[in-house]
């Protein structure tokens, strides 16, 4: 792959994989423009997605290194026996809301679906989630802070992130939305989904390894390494500018982001069919 698409594809991850405007739509779109059909080359796109997506894995694991580390305590005590931990609590909602979606991650990469990396799809879902968001953060009460959040709450929170497996739905966009429907404010819902993603995508960046070492590749390997690099370092600007801009502003200009890119996407999409 080209240099100057690797750099692309890892800015687009970077900037965009913490946002509520999905990552993966992005990349989608990114495909389609430098390759001409996204789904015509699944294997080749999908591993370099992971790539990206798992350089801002770290990002988020170092932005947040101290909920890491409590976590990992909370694991470690869980392990001996001890349920008094402090980190016991957020340790065991996080994974009590990332079940779902590995399940049907995993089916999902069983089936290799294509068809979900068509432009049209990420159009839709771009805008149909965008509207959703600006309903959820205009609607619902600003109040509740992670304190509050119980099992039942991280259950719903983790199966609207299941939606994310769609291209243009964006994980961070629909569970901070989830999260805003239950009453929880704008910063802790950023908080929450992006600890909630690590996760996510930890499994997606160990299905993308294992398919790397069962097909060896000097050149892939290097664009990988290239492309979590840049993307590790964009990504984190990208958590540092949200949760400033979160803590005194809205949702509202990302969900106005998505709404007309997704009408410009459809309007382009059924123009060219017309023609």
């Amino acid at each position: 792959m080209p240099l100057l698409h690797i750099i692309i594809l890892a800015l687009i991850q970077g900037i965009t994989e913490f946002l509520p405007i999905s990552s993966s739509g992005h990349l989608v779109l990114a495909h389609a423009a430098l390759d001409g059909n996204a789904a015509q080359e699944w294997d080749k796109h999908i591993l370099m997605d992971v790539a990206v997506h798992v350089g801002t894995l770290f990002s988020v694991l170092l932005y947040f290194r101290k909920d890491v580390i409590l976590m990992v305590s909370g694991i470690l005590s869980l392990l001996t026996g001890k349920w008094d931990h402090t980190g016991n609590q957020l340790t065991l909602k996080i994974i009590i809301g990332s079940i779902p979606v590995i399940i049907i991650g995993f089916w999902l990469n069983a089936m290799n679906p294509s068809w979900l990396l068509a432009v049209e799809i990420v159009a839709w879902t771009t805008l149909i989630f965008g509207i959703v968001l600006w309903i959820a953060d205009r609607m619902a009460p600003n109040e509740k802070t992670l304190d509050e959040l119980g099992y039942k709450h991280a259950l719903i929170i983790g199966l609207a992130q299941c939606l994310a497996l769609i291209p243009g739905t964006s994980r961070s966009g629909i569970t901070m939305t989830a999260a805003r429907f239950l009453g929880y404010n704008r910063s802790e819902c950023a908080h929450y989904s992006l600890l909630l993603g690590i996760i996510a995508i930890s499994g997606a960046g160990a299905l993308g390894g294992l398919e790397l070492l069962n097909n060896p590749n000097a050149s892939l390997s290097y664009d990988v390494l290239i492309a979590a690099i840049l993307s590790f370092i964009s990504g984190y600007i990208a958590i540092v500018l949200m949760m400033k801009w979160l803590s005194r502003a809205s949702f509202t200009p990302f969900a106005i982001y998505r709404i007309i890119l997704g009408i410009a996407l459809l309007a382009v999409i059924y123009a060219t069919d017309w023609l």
